[in-house]
């Protein structure tokens, strides 16, 4: 079995308290990052506590001694993908960069954050709204993405981008890009390093974007 990500076991570790782990067999991070995954190949709605512990190997009992509820585990994943995406908003708008180098920033940083926790951000662009969990990790993405649009906006009044293209329209392009990326970037399977990817994404968007 993989190392679960550091930002899963993090997450896992934080909101549990320490009576909680240590369960034999599997720790907390590992049953999260395993239903995750399951989320990802069946939907979270048609994942059942039950189809859950089955893949697991463990007992509902079992299952439970990690987690409280199936909700837990989504809540749980959905607040490390938009937490990364909503901290490197945070810290490029906290610099003191031109706009547009923000923007950049803003960009490379949300494919670092969905190449280092791919798992979590494909649960995140799947949900669809049909619980408060999932509606409330939607107006995070809302307001995410609103923010964003203010950059592209505030760089082109300062002529940093072109001004032909409407800043939530630029927004959208961008993240389709981005996003389109869990439909068939696969660490194990290519050859391409996440950094190499943050270059051409990159490349793509700005060269098209950019005040001429």
């Amino acid at each position: 079995m993989s190392t679960p990500p550091a930002s899963i076991a993090a997450a896992a570790d934080e909101a549990a308290p320490r009576s909680r782990r240590g369960r034999p067999g599997y720790d907390r991070a590992q049953v999260l990052e395993i239903a995750v995954r399951l989320f990802n190949e069946q939907g979270y709605d048609a994942t059942s506590v039950s189809s859950l512990a089955a893949e697991l190997g463990l007992s509902k009992a079992a299952l439970y001694h990690h987690f409280s509820s199936k909700e837990q585990i989504l809540q749980i994943a959905l607040d490390d993908a938009l937490g990364g995406l909503e901290a490197v908003l945070e810290d490029a708008l906290s610099g003191e960069q031109p706009t547009a180098a923000r923007l950049v920033s803003v960009i490379q940083g949300a494919v670092r954050v969905l190449t280092s926790r791919l798992p979590q951000v494909t649960l995140l662009l799947r949900v669809h709204g049909n619980s408060e969990i999932e509606r409330a990790a939607l107006e995070r993405r809302r307001i995410f993405d609103q923010r964003v649009a203010k950059l592209v906006a505030q760089a082109q009044r300062e002529g940093e981008l072109r001004s032909d293209i409407r800043p939530s329209v630029a927004t959208r392009l961008m993240f389709g890009m981005i996003n389109s990326l869990i439909e068939w970037y696969r660490p194990a399977h290519t050859s391409l390093t996440p950094e190499e990817l943050v270059g051409d994404v990159t490349r793509v968007i700005f060269d098209g974007l950019r005040a001429r």
